[in-house]
């Protein structure tokens, strides 16, 4: 399907959208890869790819629940464009790293800050990986439909409130370059998706603070690859 803009694709959809990648082999993540978001977190722009990851636990489809464990009280939202890896590959030159992409989809890091940077020693696997932390959908647009990944505006919307507002060439380490590194580093399997990181103006980074609650509706939209959309309850779920 071509998600041409202004076409709401949503509405030729029929019943439940599971994750487009259910069970990923892995989930590589870039931190702090927008130039805002490194501005409004006091901290200067990398030399390199900061890599973490999650796993695939944490990966649930569009209008599946974001669910907060009960020992996490500050988490947060960041919005994403994700890069699905479609073949094996290992040491892959720079110039060739989009022919191991298969395609690009929204993705959504949700982040238990008070693990991730709370805790003694700073939890980022803990505060990165509780289950359902990484919504992704509504689906996988292959990358033949998108003429450019690195001009698509990103936004996160949090009850109908634009939270953040960004575009892909904000973005300090492009597919290309973070995915060489990614690719140098580890084996790519087929599955894989790869989080891009988010743009500025996720919910710690505001005064006062703002931490996803119970029935709250997060939606993610990018353009082309539609809206990811997610509510958010509690344990007892």
């Amino acid at each position: 399907m071509r998600l041409d803009a202004g076409i709401a694709a949503e509405k030729y959809v029929e019943g439940t959208l599971l994750a487009p990648i259910p069970r990923p082999g892995k989930v590589i993540c870039i931190g702090l890869n927008y130039r805002d978001h490194a501005a409004e977190s006091n901290m200067e722009v990398p030399p390199e790819p900061i890599v973490f990851s999650k796993f695939a636990n944490t990966i649930i489809g569009t209008g599946q629940a974001i669910v907060i464990p009960e020992v996490c009280q500050q988490v947060d939202y960041e919005a994403e464009l994700v890069a699905v890896i479609g073949k094996v590959g290992r040491n892959i030159p720079r110039a060739n790293a989009f022919e191991y992409v298969a395609g690009y989809m929204n993705g959504h890091d949700v982040s238990a800050r008070d693990w991730q940077i709370g805790k003694p020693g700073k939890q980022w696997l803990l505060g990165k990986t509780p289950d359902t932390f990484a919504p992704i959908g509504p689906w996988l647009v292959t990358a033949d439909e998108v003429e450019d990944p690195h001009q698509l505006s990103i936004q996160l919307r949090l009850n109908g409130e634009t939270m953040q507002a960004g575009s892909t060439s904000d973005l300090i380490f492009g597919i290309d370059a973070a995915g060489v590194v990614c690719l140098a580093a580890h084996h790519a399997g087929a599955g894989r998706s790869d989080l891009y990181r988010h743009a500025g103006g996720v919910g710690m980074g505001r005064q006062p603070q703002v931490w996803l609650r119970p029935g709250d509706e997060v939606e993610v939209e990018i353009d082309g690859l539609g809206t990811l959309r997610n509510r958010v309850s509690g344990p007892s779920a």
